[in-house]
């Protein structure tokens, strides 16, 4: 995810699933896996919240960075919200982000305890989207991540290794998108109105107090809010209340505070609201599973 979240790890001795005694595997070289140019086409981490991880988690903020290698990663707990040129993404428990390779972002994670991360070469990624997306992650992802980490540190793959890589990419590739995304307008009087809700989403103004407040006619501001991230200024604003409070709720606020934050009349209107565009009630939504690495 950044720089400083890739701590050198000791190599140590690879593992291998054969029965049949084999050299071991060269290990890798200790520097930043994201940044490396050789090596395996893809390199897989385990992170944590405390101790030395290679992908560390917790409750951080990584200002604005970009990597040689394209990166997907998933947190098994808390929230990952990744801001990019194109607008911002969420990351819940269990769905992967992509960071296509030298896309500049900017990350915030909120009590996240353990995820993973895999970081893809140029070359590899080129199959990838060409801009960040949220992926939804199959069992078989899960599983083919599991195995990936065992060979971490290895600088080449055997023949089986190199397949199953291949065919994580391709699930990766065919992934459905989920969405996530909250574009963010360019024009800068649009920028300062979408800043402003992102900042106080409780705002009650209505769109034609928000355009006088920027300079615009109202007609002009709903024109250039769907020319410019392809909603409608009340949907953008919408799933701009969204992001806010998946970020709250992530960080352990109650439903009731969140929805009191955001404007509700009750918690109730907050979770239909909530179940319409996410399909779950907020606490189905961020239950904790077991980590699946």
């Amino acid at each position: 995810m950044h720089k400083s979240a890739h701590k050198n790890a000791d190599p140590g001795e690879p593992k291998t699933s054969r029965k049949i005694a084999a050299p071991a595997a060269p290990t890798a070289p200790a520097s930043d896996p994201s940044e490396r140019a050789d090596g395996p086409p893809l390199i897989a981490v385990w992170g944590e919240h405390e101790g030395h991880s290679d992908y560390q988690l917790g409750t951080r903020e990584v200002d604005w960075h970009n990597h040689l290698r394209g990166q997907v990663f998933c947190v098994e707990s808390g929230l990952a919200h990744v801001r990019t040129q194109h607008g911002s993404w969420l990351l819940p428990p269990h769905r992967a982000g992509w960071i296509p390779p030298g896309e500049s972002h900017k990350v915030s994670i909120s009590g996240a305890m353990s995820g993973w991360s895999v970081v893809i070469t140029p070359a590899a990624s080129a199959s990838l989207p060409e801009r960040p997306c949220v992926i939804s992650i199959s069992e078989l992802m899960r599983a083919l991540v599991r195995r990936a980490v065992s060979w971490a540190t290895q600088c080449r793959l055997d023949a089986e290794q190199e397949r199953m890589s291949f065919v994580l990419l391709d699930e990766m590739r065919r992934a459905p998108h989920e969405p996530l995304h909250l574009p963010m307008p360019t024009d800068r009087r649009l920028v300062r109105i979408a800043n402003a809700i992102l900042g106080q989403p409780d705002d009650t103004r209505t769109l034609d107090e928000w355009a006088a407040w920027a300079g615009l006619s109202a007609r002009t501001l709903s024109r250039l809010f769907i020319a410019e991230t392809g909603s409608s200024f009340a949907q953008w604003r919408q799933q701009a209340c969204l992001t806010r409070a998946l970020e709250r709720l992530a960080q352990g606020d109650s439903v009731a505070n969140v929805a009191d934050a955001l404007g509700y009349a009750t918690p109730s209107n907050f979770i239909a609201m909530f179940r319409r565009c996410f399909g779950d009630s907020p606490a189905h939504y961020f239950a904790k599973r077991k980590p699946s690495l």
